[in-house]
């Protein structure tokens, strides 16, 4: 996730007093960043040295196999699993619909005369055991395998060089008129090799020319080596990977928005300041190595604040409060008024729940990088001018986001729905692993319940048994134990005195909360139910 491409629409809404701080952790085992506004956690990535993002990378690969009825490739990267190469994603792609087009004199008449190729020709083009160059744009997630795409793009620091498509446009987030006319002329004017496009990045906006002459060179070079590396490798081969966390950070810097730069690593720090002393000298001033006794995070208040965020719980500044919960298929988000009791006008005070929910949930998609289908659960509201308050409110937040966003109005049902582009496993999947107690449930049978279920299972086994086993021995968890003595000890009376039988209890408190254990008393064989 580059977490700096959505600094420049923070600016929009930033308050006069407010600081964008860059708080950056460089450990041994995993680098973390995080942007602050005014103090407050809006954007959070890390990077762990066993797990290294490949979203962005470009490999030498081999077609391995071909689904005529999925429409598509498995591709060998080098990776465990086969990649997922779609036939639409080996087409060239259109030009995105994010992107105004900006058609150069130079290659506008080469570009009608291409043959346009179609899904169906794909399996010729790329038969099994073909070489082909492609890119990551999904990592493995779960048990799937990466998803790579034949359009390969090269990120820079204000472009997108895309060696393999000869359109160029511009972001349609730069918004203004004057300024998009200025970047146009830069566009046209600049030395593009034939074939080649190049798509200018929001972080461009209000650039000099030469800083995107200097871009285009670098992306050129880069595009040289990765072109060499595709005629002397051999199939499954790497040919670039995406810079570290650290290096990404400084590729993604917008200078005129980021007040601040901390980092406790000395050498990181260093190299940073090597990195961005070539795009700007001002910027360089702008990174601190941090060396207080505390660490970097806690200093700067980023960890509670982290460890807040990824409560299942997640409170607001109203009162209100929302549960997410995050499954395989979707994520759903509940929006409850919680203390927040309002005032009179129980109207406003349900559109104020809803309006700051709107404004964490958009924080929350970032932070927790959580993606696919998203629904959410509204207050219900009767005024159908308050629900698209609610829907425009989403929509504005979304626009900070840079993971592809698609929202819909809210339903009849007072329901959100959403989706949110996913690139890579969630941030909690790489914080958290799934609770071997509970089983992932997140919740265990009541001591009620377990006494109910020992008792029929005593029922069983005891008139199973009556006749050949007089003794039984029960070892139960000890929460279970102190209810069989202090609330239904007449009710095992009652089973002893029905089957003839001697029931002898233990404790065990190594014994799961859900199970226990009865057996043979004599043999200490355990019995089955």
């Amino acid at each position: 996730m580059k977490i700096i491409d959505t600094v420049k629409r923070i600016l929009g809404i930033k308050k006069n007093d407010s600081k964008i701080q860059l708080i950056i952790s460089s450990e041994k085992l995993e680098k973390r960043v995080a942007l602050l506004e005014g103090g407050q956690l809006e954007e959070y990535s890390l990077e762990r040295e066993s797990d290294r993002n490949i979203v962005g990378g470009i490999f030498k690969g081999k077609v391995r196999n071909i689904e005529h009825g999925l429409k598509a490739m498995f591709v060998d990267i080098g990776f465990e699993k086969n990649a997922f190469l779609h036939f639409w994603d080996a087409v060239p792609a259109a030009l995105d619909s994010g992107i105004e087009a900006v058609h150069r004199s130079s290659n506008a008449s080469s570009s009608s005369k291409k043959a346009k190729i179609t899904a169906k020709e794909i399996p010729s083009i790329y038969p099994v055991g073909s070489e082909v160059m492609v890119q990551v744009t999904k990592g493995p997630i779960g048990t799937k395998g990466p998803r790579v795409t034949t359009n390969i793009s090269l990120a820079g620091r204000y472009m997108v060089l895309m060696p393999f498509s000869d359109q160029s446009g511009i972001s349609r987030k730069i918004e203004e008129t004057k300024e998009r006319l200025r970047l146009r002329k830069i566009l046209t004017n600049l030395s593009i090799p034939e074939g080649m496009g190049v798509i200018i990045r929001t972080a461009g906006e209000g650039q000099r020319a030469r800083f995107f002459v200097r871009d285009l060179h670098f992306l050129l070079d880069q595009w040289r080596c990765i072109e060499e590396g595709m005629n002397t490798k051999p199939a499954a081969s790497t040919l670039m990977l995406e810079p570290d966390l650290v290096a990404r950070t400084v590729r993604d810097f917008l200078t005129d928005t980021v007040d601040e730069v901390y980092i406790d690593d000395l050498k990181e720090a260093e190299r940073m300041k090597e990195l961005v002393t070539p795009i700007s000298k001002r910027a360089r001033k702008l990174i601190h190595h941090y060396s207080g006794p505390k660490p970097i995070f806690d200093h700067f208040q980023v960890q509670e604040q982290i460890d807040k965020a990824f409560l299942r719980q997640v409170w607001l500044p109203c009162g209100g409060y929302l549960v997410i919960d995050e499954t395989e298929a979707m994520i759903t988000v509940d929006v409850n008024t919680g203390r927040n009791k309002g005032n009179k006008d129980m109207e406003k005070t349900l559109l104020q729940t809803n309006l700051e929910a709107v404004d964490e949930i958009a924080r929350q998609l970032r932070l927790r990088n959580i993606g696919g289908l998203i629904v959410c659960d509204f207050i219900d509201m009767q005024s159908r001018k308050d629900q698209q308050a609610v829907y425009h409110r989403m929509r504005d937040r979304l626009k900070r986001d840079k993971a592809r966003t698609h929202v819909l109005p809210i339903s009849s049902l007072g329901l959100m729905e959403m989706t949110r582009q996913r690139a890579q496993e969630s941030i909690s999947s790489s914080h958290y692993t799934h609770c071997t107690y509970c089983g992932g449930k997140g919740i265990l049978k009541s001591i009620m319940t377990m006494s109910v279920e020992l008792q029929r299972a005593l029922h069983t086994l005891l008139k199973r048994h009556q006749d050949e086993i007089h003794e039984f021995k029960v070892t139960v968890h000890p929460e279970l134990l102190n209810r069989l003595r202090t609330e239904d000890d007449e009710l095992l009376a009652d089973i002893q005195r029905r089957y003839g039988a001697c029931l002898t209890f233990r404790a065990d408190p190594a014994l799961h909360w859900e199970k226990f254990i009865i057996a043979d008393a004599k043999t200490q064989k355990e019995l089955a139910v």
